[in-house]
């Protein structure tokens, strides 16, 4: 069975659906899925779920190499397997060819078909954070899929600060890490305040009734539009898109109307949970090699602070490339396109040695 089409958002609810019906550019086999219990799964603040359930997806033959691929805020597995990133990756000669490799696409705590708030607790769910979602996924790696090692994690945004979290937590586990449009240091300045004014505006609204509310409160959708634009998309890009008043309004008024099918209290725990993110103490531990991927028009790891350059130096073995802006880049949103990281990604895995499994 191969992909037939590939369409570019699914909701959690359609994401296996998604997954038989879709099409990339390149040929790979057909993802499959799979769930996993942690029984009893303790989070950072004490509170035990006495049953955690983690969807996943994979590509390839057990048998090949191990790759692990970690999908960024509100998305999933599904949110990954586009023609922009799979289809330029994990085809017949592509970096992580699919013949060659296992790769493993978990969803994350709190997203797509893993446990989460509307799943029946709402804001009864436990209030999880980047750690327990990068063990959960350790724990899905090791334990229930059996991989005592793995070549690769590469992650993007969120799944970028998780590979980062998991370099140092687990650091004999992988060859290399990827993380991309992410930065190894605190949760803070811009990327957290508007982060806040986001689930702010969500939880003012009257509607929402402490997260009580039976219809989706109508701030929720205006709130996503507005985070979005804010914070990615790309100066430049978005320029040549709403270059007048007029333009811009068309584009304000398509993302308003674009299907849109989050829970409240989901989207509220999914980007509240970076608060308190920060691998940083513990850069000097990370063993795997490192190429880190950002974009030089990243709204949410604006190059200007000298933040990767001055983290990267504390590294064993690490890079950071940046993609150099332009109208065809897009802002935190680039690194979902690999045309602009192939080669280099291709060049880095060709170099970095492999440990012993």
């Amino acid at each position: 069975m191969r992909v037939l089409k590939l369409l570019r958002t699914a909701t959690a609810g359609a994401a296996l659906s998604f997954i038989a019906l879709a099409a990339i550019a390149a040929d790979y086999p057909a993802p499959k899925a799979g769930d996993w219990t942690i029984k009893d799964f303790k989070f950072h603040t004490g509170e035990v779920l006495p049953e955690l359930r983690l969807h996943y997806t994979t590509v390839g033959d057990p048998k090949g190499e191990p790759v692990v691929v970690l999908h960024g805020t509100t998305g999933s597995a599904a949110s990954m397997l586009t023609p922009g990133f799979a289809g330029e990756l994990f085809g017949p000669g592509q970096p992580l060819d699919a013949a060659k490799h296992y790769i493993i696409l978990p969803d994350a705590i709190g997203h797509g078909q893993s446990s989460k708030p509307s799943d029946g607790l709402k804001t009864k769910f436990p209030k999880y954070n980047y750690d327990d979602m990068a063990e959960a996924q350790y724990r899905l790696l090791k334990e229930h899929l059996g991989l005592k090692h793995v070549r690769l994690i590469i992650g993007n945004s969120m799944g970028g600060m998780h590979a980062w979290i998991l370099g140092v937590t687990h650091p004999d586990f992988m060859d290399a890490l990827v993380p991309m449009a992410s930065q190894p240091s605190e949760m803070g300045s811009r990327n957290w305040m508007l982060r806040r004014l986001l689930t702010e505006t969500i939880r003012r609204d009257p509607t929402y009734a402490d997260g009580a509310y039976t219809t989706q409160p109508p701030a929720l959708r205006v709130a996503n539009v507005f985070f979005a634009l804010a914070t990615s998309g790309g100066t430049l890009a978005l320029q040549k898109q709403g270059p007048t008043g007029e333009l811009a309004d068309k584009l304000v008024d398509a993302r308003l109307a674009a299907p849109f099918n989050a829970d409240a209290n989901d989207y509220i725990y999914q980007w509240e949970s970076s608060r308190g993110y920060n691998p940083s103490p513990g850069l000097e531990r990370i063993e795997a090699s490192v190429l880190a991927i950002n974009s030089a028009d990243d709204e949410r790891n604006p190059p200007e602070t000298g933040i990767m350059e001055r983290e990267m130096k504390r590294l064993r073995s690490g890079r950071l490339y940046m993609i150099p802006a332009s109208p065809e880049t897009s802002g935190h949103g680039t690194t979902g396109f690999a045309k602009f990281y192939k080669q280099p990604l291709q060049d880095f895995l060709q170099a970095a040695p492999k440990r012993a499994m």
